[in-house]
Parts: structure tokens; sequence; C-alpha cells
């Protein structure tokens, strides 16, 4: 199971679904197929105005889903018939080889798209997609859609990671500013530390079988602030090993923090409580001033409204963009996350669906209903439900914005969510570095 389908899934049990942004899981709801069924197939499913679309959107997230599409659906006469399943991962493959797929996908991990497209399952997306996608989202984008010079699709949300939580009145007491840059951070860690006599970082690693990614998301952040996007790129692709300086170094500089007991785990414990402390309870000891800082995505956003937060500029806690490795860099560079949407049937309905999944038109209808974001530079943010989701928007639309996805989500899955994020458990529980880096490029499959 992927990063995405991980954290999805753990959100979604907490009811929290509707806040995260491309996380992924399983249940019943709405025209849903029961329990792992077969969905439907390449056919079109029951008829030629039936869609069935397949994915890893859950609980209230896939109501507010289908939600997003009612009217259309009314409109154009089209019956869209949506499963999610926290099997999405497996399933689709399964379902793809005994020739009962679904006429759509929602997929999580542009690796898992790729590996349907080189297996000859996935049809090339229709010129009206393909339009769309270059005419709505950045180039980056698109290369996450396609396979061997092959567009197989188009995104759908996505999220931006990378923030930095923390409480404006705090630093407005304390007259502190937001950093400009990485050793600024570092700077201003320190003088919280003097100030007040405490850690002031809290972290979380913990989320049942997939704790760990927590610890992932730094290391991503740091690679590519540091080391730059070519070698991030050539680091998801294994031609740069983890075990190369450039990486090593970005552990290096994440233990700075992660691994001072000076600095953490603010209202936890010490270090090693990083490893058990649940992601989302970070929220919590923020708005309760327990602790100070801490980096999550711009979906913790829901945790601290239901931990009684107001997330805004002027509220309880707000957050900053992890600054750039050095303040000489020019616009955003950030990792995030997000679906892609790919095709098993060409029918006239599929196509439609397809095509409007793809537009300005659905990106707007879905985050004027909450808790999610897109990058379609159609999308008007002041749709969005909360101030942070409308800056994550405003980021991702900018031509200035270096957009990475998610490395994890980018590495096969032995290593994205196995041996990196059991890499990240070791380090945090006192493994040597050099050690963990060791054990993760070990996971990497042989060519």
């Amino acid at each position: 199971m992927s990063t995405a389908q991980r954290k999805r899934l753990i959100l979604s049990t907490t009811g929290l679904g509707i806040t995260v942004l491309a996380l992924a899981g399983c249940s019943g709801g709405p025209g849903v197929q029961g329990g792992g069924g077969d969905g439907g197939g390449g056919d079109g499913g029951g008829g030629d105005n039936q869609v069935t679309v397949y994915g890893t959107i859950i609980d209230a997230e896939q109501e507010l889903l289908e939600q997003s599409w009612a009217d259309w659906e009314e409109e154009n006469d089209i019956d869209i018939v949506y499963e999610g399943s926290q099997e999405f991962e497996a399933q689709i493959a399964v379902r793809a080889q005994g020739g009962t797929p679904p006429d759509l996908a929602i997929f999580p991990q542009p690796g898992l798209l790729a590996d349907m497209a080189s297996r000859g399952y996935l049809l090339e997306a229709p010129e009206g997609v393909v339009n769309n996608l270059r005419e709505n989202w950045a180039e980056d984008w698109e290369g996450y859609a396609t396979f061997e010079d092959k567009i197989y699709g188009a995104p759908l949300m996505a999220n931006v990671k990378g923030w930095v939580w923390y409480q404006p009145s705090v630093f407005e007491e304390n007259g502190w500013e937001v950093p400009t840059d990485w050793q600024g951070l570092l700077d201003l860690t320190q003088e919280m530390r003097d100030a007040t006599g405490n850690p002031p970082w809290c972290a979380g690693f913990g989320s049942d079988a997939a704790t760990g990614w927590p610890g992932t998301d730094w290391i991503e952040d740091l690679v590519l602030r540091q080391a730059g996007p070519e070698v991030y790129d050539q680091w998801v692709a294994n031609e740069v090993p983890f075990t190369d300086p450039q990486i090593k170094s970005a552990f290096d500089e994440t233990a700075k923090i992660l691994l001072n007991p000076d600095y953490v785990n603010a209202g936890f414990g010490d270090v090693a409580s990083i490893g058990t402390t649940p992601f989302g309870d970070v929220a919590t000891a923020l708005v309760e001033g327990d602790c100070m800082l801490t980096h999550q995505a711009s979906f913790l956003d829901g945790f601290i409204v239901e931990a009684g937060g107001e997330v805004a500029p002027d509220g309880d806690v707000w957050a900053f963009m992890l600054p750039p490795y050095d303040s000489s860099a020019e616009g955003e560079v950030v990792t995030g996350g997000g679906e892609i949407v790919g095709a098993f049937s060409d029918e006239e309905a599929v196509v439609k669906v397809q095509e409007y999944l793809s537009s300005p038109e659905w990106a707007n209808s879905r985050v004027s209903l909450g808790g999610v974001i897109s990058a379609n530079k159609g999308l008007d943010p002041e749709n969005a439900q909360s101030e942070i989701l409308k800056e994550a928007i405003e980021i991702l639309q900018s031509e200035e914005t270096t957009f990475r996805f998610d490395g994890s989500d980018l590495m096969p899955s032995v290593v994205g969510s196995g041996s990196f994020w059991q890499g990240m458990r070791d380090w945090v529980n006192g493994a040597e570095t050099s050690q963990v880096l060791e054990q993760i490029e070990s996971g990497w499959p042989a060519e």
C-alpha cells in the first residue's frame, strides 16, 4: 500500500477524512460494490451511460467525491459508480489481469499508473484530457502522468507538504520572525529553546503499520531544498543511492532537529518517543501550547480544528513553508502528492467523465465542498474552505514553484513504504545514520 493510501486510511478512521488532501482507504457507500467485489469492467459496467470508477478514497471523502459530480451526472445522463478500497493497489492489477478492470481508476502513485501502462492495460489519455492537462497544470504534473513519452491520465487532487506549524501569538509576544533559510530555522529553534528552557518541536511518526512515513517527508524536503530538483529526481530513481553523501547530508541536517534532545519531543518525551507518538497527536500539543513547532502537510489543518484550534494568520495556529536551504533561492520549492486518473475503456461516456475530472469545473466543484485542493490552474483559491488550503493552492498554481511528488510514493513500494519507513523508525530509535542508509538502500529491487 502506498504512503498516500496509508495516510488516508488512518485519517478516515479518525473521522477526519474530509481534511486529507491526497490520502486513501476503503468503505462502502452510495453506488459502491460491496467489499472488494469486481467493480465493473472495461466495457462500461452496467450500460453505455454507466461509468465505473475505482480508487482509494473512502468514508467522508468518498461522499464528498460523489457529491462533487452529482449535478454533472444528471446534466449529462451518465451514472458514475464509484468504489473505494484500501486494497486498491493490489486489486487494480488483479482486476486488470482478470479482464474486469473499472472504466477509470484513481491512482495515488505515479509509479503504479506507469506499471499498469507498461503492461499494456491502460489506454492513452484522450485528446480532451491531454488538452486539459497541458492547459491547466504545470509541466511537472504532466511528467507524473507520462510513461515512455505517452500520456495516460491527468491529475485529480493534490496536497502540499513541508509546512511548519506555529502559534502566531507566541511569535509576536517574543518578537520571533519566520526564518528565510534553513540555518535561520535552526537559529530560531535554539532561540526558542533558550527563551523557554523547553524543546520547541514536537513530532510523531506513529501510524500503525505505516509508522515512519512522517520522517520520510522530512528527508524528501531536505533533499529537494539542499541538493536540488535534479538530484531529487535521480534519487527517487536510485541513480543517486541512499548511501550517497548528498542524501546522508539531508539526514544529517534533519538530525539537527529530530535527533537533538534539546529540541524534541515537546509534550511527549525524548527523541525515541517520536516513533511511538501518533502523527495526528501533535496537533493537540500545538494548540495547547505544549510544543511550539511541528512539521506536517497541509492536512494537519483538520487535526488542529478538531483539537479546538483556529488556523489563520491571526488565529491559534498558522504555518509557514519549510524555508529553502539557501536564502538566495528563488520561488517556492515544495514536495507534495496527489492522484492521477487513468482509463481502461474508451467508451464515449468514459471519455466524457475522464475529461470532466480533468477540468477546472470539477476541481472547483470538489474544492468548494471542503477538505481538499487541486493543482489545476483553473481552480479559484477562494473556493477552498480554509486559509492554509488557499495558500497551498496559490503555491501549486505559481509559475515560480518547483514541485516534486512525494519521493517515497515514486519509489518501488518495497523501498518507499518498506525499507524507507523502517529506516526512519530505526533512526529515531538510535540506529547510526550510515547503517540506516545502507539498510534502506538494500531494499531496492535488483535490476
